[in-house]
């Protein structure tokens, strides 16, 4: 027995905006009801501001499916496309209450039906059939390599049972959990090296900074009377300041072109030029 959220529940027996649009602006279908799940989104869209004024559904599906198309009208209503496509399926798992894990699906269905109505609107060529998008790796659901490899990236998922929880690969006769597997490895170590390659945002860059001032230099300093702190973070550019006995060493350019540096090059970027300030 699934536990559902009262949120859930409501949106399941009272769902919003049940029906479909006459000549609506932008519409899209995903899903199959042989497979067990679509749905079918159509939209009235402001043509001078892109907003959209009215959005209605209908689902074939559970009582997640039901849900999740419910409210994702909810939420897109009033919003300008730019707006609406930003929005993830779990937001709308979120804005849910949660959804048990077993039944993301269903809110990553709401979240492509969106993104194809949108770009059906803008114009933006899309294939009428997602099979065409991929390699067909699970039969009985008709799903593709490259649906698979999105919901692993954009969800982080770490097993080929999540995969089937997000995508229903696998959920049937089980007979591609051997090609989930070998897909997920590929994609968890594509994303390990990227990883490794990417640069570091100034967020992280100064979070690395103080975690390696505070754990490492910091410490030796002290044990001479002295400290130094983080200032600012220009690009690589690292200003630090000298506090207690450093700050009034004759050697302290060397400490700090001699230990400081190296360390912060070590433990944070070898791109990092630290100066005194």
């Amino acid at each position: 027995m699934w536990e559902y959220t009262d949120k859930v529940r409501d949106h399941f027996i009272n769902p919003r905006n049940v029906g479909e649009i006459e000549n609506p602006d932008a519409e899209a279908m995903t899903g199959s009801i042989v497979c067990g799940d679509a749905l079918k989104l159509t939209l009235k869209i402001d043509k001078d501001t892109d907003k959209i004024l009215d959005a209605k559904f209908k689902t074939f599906g559970c009582a997640s499916a039901i849900a999740s198309s419910s409210i994702l009208t909810e939420m897109i209503k009033g919003k300008t496309l730019d707006e609406a496509a930003k929005i993830t399926n779990k937001d709308i798992a979120m804005e849910l209450g949660g959804l048990p894990e077993e039944k993301m699906h269903c809110s990553v269905m709401g979240m492509e039906t969106l993104e194809k109505a949108i770009n059906n609107y803008r114009g933006i060529d899309t294939k009428e059939d997602e099979h065409d998008e991929g390699a067909i790796i699970c039969k009985c659901f008709g799903i593709t390599d490259t649906k698979i490899k999105r919901a692993i990236r954009e969800n982080k998922l770490k097993t080929v049972e999540e995969i089937t929880f997000y995508t229903k690969a696998g959920g049937g006769c089980g007979a591609c959990k051997v090609k989930l597997e070998d897909i997920l490895n590929e994609e968890l170590a594509d994303m390990e090296r990227e990883a490794k390659n990417a640069p570091l945002t100034t967020v992280q860059k100064v979070k690395k900074i103080e975690e390696a001032l505070e754990r490492v230099i910091n410490p030796m300093l002290k044990m001479d009377g002295g400290s130094c702190r983080l200032v600012d973070v220009d690009g690589n550019k690292v200003m630090i300041e000298f506090k207690g006995a450093c700050s009034s060493c004759a050697s302290s350019k060397n400490t700090l072109k001699g230990f400081v540096e190296p360390k912060l090059q070590e433990l944070v970027s070898k791109d990092l030029e630290v100066v005194g300030v």
